[in-house]
């Protein structure tokens, strides 16, 4: 239960970091985000949950969204891009969690240290 939590609250409750992760490479439109949130991170959630998500981080200026594109006669797609705004966030959450993980493992605690049967 708590390790179900766990990486609930470091998924899905923070799709943001995940998601200028990715748009570090190249502009996306929200069902290629979907579907690469999948592939490379384990991530399985509604669409819907990618376009909330892009909205409020359009919003905060973490992301633009590009002219809506057609190519070759395929309906037209909203491309997202991450901002320097964008950028500055995604290092300082990505510094935040390195601390945090580097402050956990100086607790000098391994997995054998814990006992399961206490």
């Amino acid at each position: 239960m708590a390790l179900a939590r766990l990486k609930k609250k470091l998924t899905n409750e923070n799709l943001w970091i995940y998601i200028l992760a990715l748009l570090r490479e190249r502009p996306m439109y929200a069902y290629e985000i979907h579907k690469l949130l999948s592939e490379r991170f384990a991530i399985s959630i509604p669409i819907v949950m990618v376009y909330l998500v892009l909205y409020r981080m359009n919003r905060e200026g973490l992301v633009v969204k590009s002219d809506k594109i057609s190519v070759n006669g395929r309906p037209e797609r909203t491309y997202y891009k991450i901002t320097e705004k964008g950028l500055r966030t995604f290092g300082e959450g990505l510094a935040f969690i390195k601390d945090m993980l580097g402050a956990i493992e100086r607790s000098n605690l391994t997995p054998s240290d814990v006992r399961l049967d206490a």
